[in-house]
């Protein structure tokens, strides 16, 4: 019996050890960390929070439990980056106290400080997120920062606005010009409902307007953002309002979808009646983009609140998408949000093999010969559309991530059902599929529509910008260290460009 016990005890210690070496170890070297998207040292992360640039440095702050690896405890985590691609983790920014968890919101720099934060000529930095009180309340708060966001004081006035209601959550607030006004966008999430204040301080806020939509599929509505983006190629400019969709997204669970239309300081109305999705992938969720800069670029949660406490990664749970820059096109009267990848990110790409051609044999051939494989890079195909067509990423010992287009039903897909660990989650596995349309060839009107497909490729995410971010698909992948082969499939290819994508880790 002393034995048994003593066997018993020893197996005890050398699994409590092995699981501590495993939280502990913030090498960033594991098998599933992503290698250029962002995710913290360890425990959970959901939400962006509060994207802003001030004074050189790109804020991240995130939804994040520094107790554990699983939701929680909500504290604002917090990041800096020069360049959108490299970043600094900070201690975290904003925390839990006396029973309220600090939900999601955002921040503006109040260059006039008109708050009255600002001290001593010191520029503030004021964070407005969603107090929760947990079952009882939520409502929204101030807290600023006179040291580049490092530290922080929670406005004693708190809360600015209070409905006293459960479920009133996710300011985004921004200075617009025209009225000389802070605006907040703010959501009634189980309503599907959109709040509009306006403030000329950030401390007393005027309810403006409301919108709603009869034709949204969502479950419910989480993390708006308000923004007006100027049209390609015009002096037009429209204003688009990003919803987070709680359920009721093309991939299953939560996602994203957007609103094009008018925004006349009180109140926004959309232009169109059809349904539109922001990222037709199964983890892609409350994104918003940055204050403070020129141009307009988004990060997202990558994730799926299906599943996103049980993804089998350690000791980090949860990552960012990749920043993505915002634009408008007017195609046919129709006006269409475009996503692509920042520019910052070709800095980390190299070592390119290229390919034209028109025999798929020797297209393998030559990446079998050349050794390509790989469990981080970009991976660029043009297909001239004949057939069905596509390639399998991450391939090895029964495992691959397929991403193809199907000409029958003109439909761009990912199947992730042998993609590695898929069953910790019923709703994990599945094959997921966007409609996508060829591109005519300029000048060629008798040949064969083009699609175009950019795939960024990490050690657990493939995230896919097809037709120059017509049409995006972000999705996780947990296969093994080991699948990392490539192969393609359809006679219809005509080019292809591999570039590994160095770690944004390395030192």
């Amino acid at each position: 019996m002393y034995i048994a016990r003593l066997l018993c005890l020893l197996v005890f210690i050398l699994t409590a050890s092995s699981l501590m070496a495993q939280r502990t170890d913030t090498t960033y070297a594991q098998a599933l960390r992503p290698q250029y998207h962002f995710s913290p040292k360890a425990n959970w992360i959901n939400d962006p929070n509060g994207l802003v640039y001030h004074d050189g440095e790109y804020h991240l702050f995130y939804q994040h439990n520094p107790f554990g690896i699983r939701w929680g405890h909500m504290t604002w985590g917090h990041a800096v980056s020069r360049d959108l691609v490299h970043w600094t983790e900070l201690p975290p920014a904003i925390a839990e106290e006396n029973g309220t968890m600090i939900f999601s919101g955002s921040c503006v720099v109040d260059q006039n400080n008109t708050s009255g934060f600002g001290k001593n000529g010191l520029v503030p930095m004021v964070a407005i997120y969603t107090g929760h009180q947990e079952g009882l309340n939520q409502s929204q708060h101030l807290a600023f920062s006179l040291d580049k966001g490092r530290t922080w004081t929670k406005y004693a006035g708190n809360p600015v606005i209070d409905l006293k209601q459960k479920d009133f959550r996710d300011p985004k607030v921004f200075w617009h010009e025209p009225t000389k006004r802070w605006i907040m966008a703010v959501v009634l999430p189980k309503e599907n409902k959109l709040l509009i204040y306006g403030s000329r301080n950030l401390k007393n806020w005027e309810r403006l307007s409301e919108f709603t939509s009869a034709t949204t599929p969502a479950t419910i509505w989480e993390c708006p953002d308000l923004l007006e983006l100027p049209v390609d190629g015009t002096t037009e400019k429209k204003w688009v309002l990003l919803m987070s969709m709680g359920g009721g997204a093309p991939a299953g669970g939560s996602g994203m979808q957007y609103f094009i239309g008018d925004f006349d300081g009180k109140t926004f109305t959309s232009r169109h009646s059809d349904v539109r999705f922001l990222d037709y992938g199964k983890d892609y969720y409350a994104a918003i983009t940055y204050n403070n800069t020129p141009r307009r670029v988004s990060i997202g949660w990558m994730n799926n609140w299906q599943y996103a406490n049980d993804i089998p990664t350690t000791p980090f749970r949860g990552a960012m998408t990749l920043p993505r820059e915002l634009r408008l096109v007017n195609v046919g009267n129709r006006y269409e949000l475009r996503q692509r990848p920042v520019a910052e990110l070709n800095q980390l790409a190299s070592d390119a093999f290229q390919w034209r051609g028109i025999e798929l044999s020797q297209l393998n051939e030559s990446i079998r010969k050349n050794r390509i494989t790989g469990d981080s890079y970009v991976l660029t195909l043009i297909a001239d559309v004949t057939e069905d067509f596509g390639v399998k990423v991450r391939k090895g010992d029964g495992e691959e991530t397929v991403i193809g287009y199907k000409t029958g039903g003109k439909q761009l897909y990912v199947d992730r059902t042998n993609s590695g660990q898929v069953n910790f989650k019923k709703e994990f596995t599945g094959r997921f599929t966007a409609p996508l349309q060829p591109e005519p060839q300029a000048n060629v009107p008798s040949a064969p529509g083009r699609i175009q497909l950019q795939i960024w490729v990490d050690r657990s995410s493939v995230e896919i910008f097809a037709n120059d971010g017509k049409v995006t698909m972000t999705n996780l992948i947990f296969p093994k260290q080991t699948s990392q082969g490539i192969e393609f499939f359809g006679n219809c290819l005509r080019s292809v460009t591999i570039r590994k994508v160095d770690s944004v880790w390395r030192k």
